[in-house]
Formats: structure tokens, sequence, C-alpha cells
């Protein structure tokens, strides 16, 4: 009986999106993702699910905020949507409420697709274009998913106009880190938890402190790791960087680690709350993170920015 109501299901899902795109014809256009995946959709998006807020976040900041349908629920916090817009569960979507929502395209991130599984197949097969998003591993790729998500929804001026105003800003602090000889060491620790959680190269974080002028201790490392207290502690960090954001004096705890007296960073006092999501997302504000990572890092340098 489980499999034959989850055959009904499925043809279900795909008769709405038959219904949803017969007749669009001509009016579909043919393009390849930024994995060079061909997809279909039509000319004109007038409906959007984003299943991540980096995602949203530039779909706004394109103009596109009407145009949501639907969201994850961490992009529940971003100005511009409608504070009733549908919440949708994206490790385990829901693909009867997605296909409700009469989506024209989906836009999904690198951060859905966790394993072997395609989360969205179902909605796939059902005809639904759902176009992925890869985790940006630098600002540059951050320029491109905006680029890339203008033209897909045909705001090619006002992506434009976003990703220079950030070259802007980002040049400007760029040509600083460049004159900096005396490179700090710095440790960031992303969140809380049981262990330690932070990065190595090939993430977009390890990007804004080598734009800043600066040296991650694990830069050596690749991708997002989990470090031990004894390799924070042997590498004797200048400053600490933390984005924690669901506990108060995360930098007071942080200072109070046994052992953790010894480095220089807790005994200068330099342990430094960031914004938590600036510096999570892959977005435009990541422009905003950069700066106050920057002004914490190097205060007499970027005094101006």
């Amino acid at each position: 009986m489980r499999n034959f109501k989850k055959v009904i299901s499925l043809v279900m899902i795909t008769m709405m999106a038959l219904l949803m795109f017969t007749g669009c014809g001509s009016k579909t256009v043919t393009m390849k993702d930024m994995e060079g995946t061909e997809f279909t959709v039509p000319k004109k998006i007038e409906r959007i699910v984003s299943t991540a807020p980096s995602n949203t976040e530039i779909l706004v900041g394109l103009g596109l905020g009407d145009k949501i349908v639907g969201v994850d629920k961490y992009s529940a916090d971003v100005k511009g949507l409608n504070p009733d817009i549908p919440k949708i569960d994206f490790r385990n979507p829901d693909a009867e409420a997605i296909v409700a929502l009469k989506p024209d395209v989906i836009i999904a991130s690198g951060h859905n697709r966790t394993g072997k599984e395609d989360p969205f197949k179902a909605l796939k097969d059902a005809g639904i274009p759902v176009v992925y998003i890869p985790t940006s591993d630098s600002i540059d790729g951050i320029y491109e998913d905006i680029n890339f998500l203008a033209k897909l929804t045909g705001t090619e001026a006002e992506g434009k106009k976003m990703v220079d105003s950030m070259k802007s800003e980002v040049d400007k602090i760029k040509a600083i880190g460049e004159t900096i000889k005396d490179k700090k060491t710095v440790y960031f620790e992303i969140g809380s938890g049981s262990k330690l959680y932070s990065f190595g190269s090939d993430t977009f974080l390890n990007n804004l402190l080598t734009i800043i002028g600066a040296e991650n201790i694990f830069g050596n490392e690749k991708g997002w790791i989990s470090p031990s207290e004894e390799a924070v502690i042997k590498a004797n960090p200048d400053v600490i960087l933390t984005n924690e954001s669901y506990i108060e004096n995360a930098t007071d705890l942080i200072a109070k680690r046994p052992g953790w007296n010894t480095i220089t960073a807790v005994k200068d006092n330099k342990i430094f709350l960031v914004d938590n999501n600036a510096s999570s997302r892959g977005s435009q504000y990541v422009v905003n993170v950069l700066k106050q990572m920057a002004k914490d890092i190097y205060p007499e340098q970027y005094a101006g920015i």
C-alpha cells in the first residue's frame, strides 16, 4: 500500500508539473548551469523557490524578493521577503508541497546535496527545473554566482551593479592587504559544539583572510576541518575570530578554555566576534564581514575603510 501511494504521489507530481509547462514552447529558454548541465526554464521567471539563504540574499538583492514563493528555514531572516512565505525543510523536501507552489525554477545549493542522492530527483523527474549553485570557495566565485543568477532571471543590469559595487570595496581592502609584510596569524572558529570547527584553503573565508593580508593557522589544510584544541594552542594565533551567534559571551568562553591562556591572541585580548550570517553565506554581504575582519585584525591599517 505504501509503494502504491508513492507511485500515485509521483504521478500527481508529474501531472501537475506538466500542466505548469504545457504550452510554454517558444516561451522557454535552455541554459547550462554552473556545472555544465543543461536545463530549460521559462524566459520570464515569475515564481522562484530558493533552498539556501546565500541564494535568497542574492535574489532579493537583484530585486526579485516579490518573485520568491518558497524558501528554506534559514532564509527566514532575509530582509525583503514576505514574512508569511512558506518555509520548507530541504533536508527532506516535500515534493508535493513544493509543486503546489508552482515554481518556474528551484534555485538549490551545493549544501543541499551532501550525500550521493539528489534530494530533488522527484521534482526533476517531474519536469521542474532545479538549478544548483555550487558552494563558492572564493569571492570571485561569489561574483560568478551573482552573474549567473542575474542572467537566469533577466536581471543582468542589477547583477552587474551589485558585483561592481562589491569589487570596488574589495579592491580597496586588497590594495591595503598587499602592503602588509608582517602578517598576523588568525584562528577562525565556526559556531560551537562538542568539537572545534574551522577551515583551511579552498574556502571563501580563507580567501578573505588572504585578501586582508593575514594568514590562516590552518591554511595548509583543505576545506572545512575539525582541529584539536592542542593544534590551536600549538599554532599560537595572533588573533582569534568566531562567528558563534547562539552563546552569549562567546569570546570570553574561548579565552577561559584550559591551556588557552598561553595563546598570544588570548594574552593580548584579540578575540573578536564577527557577523554570523555574513560569514556563513556566500552572498553580496560577504563584503561586510570582510571589512569587519580587516578592522579586527589590523585596526590601524584599515581604520579608514
